[in-house]
């Protein structure tokens, strides 16, 4: 619509104007006979008529520039014939979209951006050091006694998301967890190492619990720590805390090739 308007105009002032109405007739007339001048030239001369028809083209221009000078209106529009499309397809194309780009979980990122603003959480009281001894535990996890639960050496902001994730996966879901190990030394990192890949294929300083940005996690039921992936209760716990935890911004281990479900860690610049 807005190029029809413009055409209208154009064409009206042409009609409405002899001046414009010669002015442009003139302009295409001697563009006209300029471009066939310049073009026998160039099929009589051959390759020495390049050139001369290079400089009638310039002459040719330079006489159509002046034309241009004399006629202001008739520039104008013919300015506006060429530049208006482009801004117009630019005004009028929506925004794109990629396909198949689903809304996020408002529910959880809400509570994400309010931990952003400044919600502090506390980290939950230790559970004795016999809960993560017992004959199930230690069948999964034999080396987990040792293992450090400590919040205050994890990093603030990572403790935060794993803390929020926690109180997701209770809120909303009725699964209390528990941190089994976060910030790890560089010796025990070494010791997991050499129990075999089964464990870890990490040595010091290639994991993100020297940096205190990972942590290991489990359930709690009944008071005690449940680790096994045998137990479909625990399995369900297991993928709704893998959800939680990336909309939180972490990284799940439950991705991995070698699948370590109770393991997210906050990848992130190291200071």
């Amino acid at each position: 619509m807005l190029m029809l308007f413009v055409g209208a105009c154009l064409a009206g002032w042409l009609m409405l104007f002899p001046a414009g109405r010669d002015g442009a007739g003139a302009v295409a007339g001697r563009l006209g006979r300029d471009a066939d001048r310049a073009w026998r030239q160039m099929a009589a001369q051959g390759a020495r008529g390049v050139c001369s028809a290079g400089e009638g083209a310039r002459a040719a221009f330079a006489r159509g520039a002046r034309l241009l000078r004399r006629y202001p209106l008739l520039a104008s529009g013919c300015a506006a014939l060429v530049l208006l499309p482009p801004l117009a397809a630019l005004l009028l194309a929506g925004r794109a979209e990629l396909p198949g780009v689903a809304a996020q979980d408002h529910a959880i990122n809400r509570q994400v951006a309010e931990l952003l603003r400044g919600e502090r959480l506390i980290a939950p009281a230790p559970l004795p050091p016999a809960a993560f001894t017992t004959a199930e535990v230690t069948l999964v996890r034999p080396q987990l006694a040792s293992a450090n639960r400590n919040w205050d050496l994890l990093d603030p902001d990572f403790t935060q998301r794993l803390l929020l994730v926690f109180k997701v996966m209770r809120d909303q879901y009725g699964y209390d967890m528990v941190l089994l190990e976060g910030y790890r030394s560089p010796e025990r990192q070494n010791r997991l190492a050499d129990a075999g890949g089964h464990v870890t294929n990490a040595r010091a300083f290639q994991s993100w619990h020297q940096f205190g940005l990972a942590g290991d996690c489990a359930f709690l039921r009944n008071g005690k720590v449940v680790i096994t992936e045998k137990d479909p209760w625990a399995m369900r716990g297991y993928a709704l805390y893998g959800q939680v935890a990336e909309a939180a911004g972490l990284t799940w281990g439950g991705r991995w090739k070698m699948m370590d479900f109770g393991h997210v860690e906050l990848r992130t610049r190291r200071r």
